[in-house]
C-alpha cells in the first residue's frame, strides 16, 4: 500500500536530488528517508530512483508516481485543513508564500488581525516569487500564495535591434524571463482574490533633469538611460514596457534587492522603475520617485493577488485568511 508519508518522502527526493538533503528538508535522519524509499518501491515493486554522480534522479516508474504524488497530496492537504475547520476555527493552519515585497507589507497586518480574532489558528509564512510560488501552491506546499502580473503584459512584445549595445545574450535572457513571465500569469484554475492594484514608480537620481518636473515621466523619455534591473519577473516586464515604448532598455545592473536598487540610482549609476509597495519597505534616499507611463498614457501598475485552490477557499481559515488580506490591502 503506498502512504501519504511514503509519497512526501518521493517528492522531497526529488526536489533535493539525494537521501540526506531530504532527510534535511523533512527534518528527519538519512536511514529513515532510504528506509521509506525501499518501503515505496517494494510497495510498486520496482525501482524509483538511480544513482546519477554524485545524486540522484528518478526512474521512469518514479516520474510517473511523482506526477499522480502531487494531486493526492494537494488533496490531502485541503482534507486536512477541512477537518481542522470543524471545531469552528478554534484550530487550524494557513500556509503562506508571499513575494518579499507583499510579506513586508501586506502580510503582517492582515495576520495580526486574524490572530486577534481567532488566536488558535496558525498561520506561517514563506517567501517564493512567482511562478516558484504558484508551483508551491498547486503542489500543496501552502494554502495561499501572494503572487503578482502585469496587465500590460501581453507576452508578444517584439523587441527591437539593440538601440544601446547591449549584447545578444543579455537580449536572449530578457526575452526568456518575459516568456517565463507570461506562462506563470495561467491562473484558470486558481480562485484569484484581487487586493490591490500596485503602481510602479520611477527613480531617478536627485540631479536627473527629470526629477524636478513634479508630473508624470514616459518610459520613452527615459531611452537613452542606463537602467538598474529588479527581480526576473519584474525585468521581463520593464523590457516589454519599454519595447512599446519604442527602445531596448540597456540593463547595465540587475539585482533582486531594493535598497541596493536605491543606492545605485542615488549614485548615478542609471534609473529604475520599482512597485510602490517596494518602496513603502525601503529609504528612497538620494532619489527622486516620478509617476511612470506607459507608451499608451496609462498608468503603469502590477496587480496584487491571493491565489487558492477552489477546495482550499472552502476551508473556513484559509477563507478568513483571504478576507484579512484583502483588507490590509484596502487600508493601503
Amino acid at each position: 500500500m503506498i502512504e501519504a508519508r511514503h509519497l512526501r518522502v518521493l517528492r522531497a527526493v526529488a526536489r533535493t536530488g539525494s537521501f540526506s538533503a531530504a532527510a534535511r528538508e523533512l527534518g528527519c535522519t538519512q536511514p529513515a528517508i532510504s528506509q521509506q524509499m525501499k518501503a515505496l518501491e517494494k510497495s510498486v515493486d520496482t525501482p524509483l530512483v538511480v544513482r546519477s554522480g554524485r545524486g540522484m534522479q528518478l526512474s521512469e516508474a518514479g516520474r510517473v508516481l511523482l506526477k499522480h504524488a502531487t494531486g493526492i497530496l494537494a488533496g490531502l492537504s485541503a482534507a486536512e485543513e477541512e477537518v481542522a475547520a470543524i471545531a469552528g476555527l478554534r484550530a487550524g493552519r494557513v500556509r503562506l508564500v508571499s513575494f518579499p515585497t507583499a510579506s513586508s507589507t501586506l502580510v503582517p497586518p492582515a495576520v495580526a488581525r486574524l490572530r486577534d480574532s481567532h488566536p488558535g489558528v496558525r498561520v506561517s509564512l514563506v517567501e517564493a516569487e512567482p511562478p516558484e510560488s504558484l508551483a508551491m501552491l498547486r503542489g500543496g506546499e501552502c494554502e495561499i500564495a501572494l503572487a503578482f502580473r502585469y496587465p500590460q503584459s501581453d507576452g508578444a512584445a517584439a523587441l527591437p535591434a539593440a538601440a544601446h549595445g547591449t549584447p545578444r545574450e543579455a537580449r536572449a535572457e530578457a526575452n526568456l524571463e518575459a516568456q517565463q513571465l507570461s506562462a506563470g500569469t495561467d491562473w484558470s484554475d486558481l480562485v484569484v482574490t484581487p487586493l490591490l492594484d500596485d503602481p510602479l514608480v520611477g527613480l531617478l537620481p536627485a540631479a536627473h533633469p527629470l526629477a524636478g518636473r513634479g508630473g508624470p515621466v514616459g518610459l520613452a523619455e527615459l531611452a537613452g538611460e542606463q537602467w538598474i534591473a529588479g527581480c526576473p519577473q519584474c525585468r521581463g516586464h520593464l523590457v516589454e514596457l519599454c519595447a512599446g515604448a519604442g527602445f531596448e532598455p540597456r540593463i547595465d545592473f540587475a539585482t533582486d534587492d531594493y535598497p541596493a536598487v536605491v543606492g545605485l540610482v542615488a549614485a548615478g549609476l542609471g534609473v529604475a522603475v520599482l512597485p510602490r509597495l517596494a518602496l513603502q519597505s525601503v529609504r528612497p534616499d538620494g532619489v527622486s520617485t516620478v509617476p511612470v507611463r506607459t507608451a499608451t498614457g496609462a498608468p503603469a501598475v502590477r496587480q496584487v493577488v491571493a491565489l487558492t485552490l477552489p477546495d482550499l477557499a472552502e476551508v473556513p481559515a484559509v477563507a478568513l485568511m483571504l478576507e484579512r488580506l484583502a483588507g490590509a490591502a484596502a487600508d493601503r
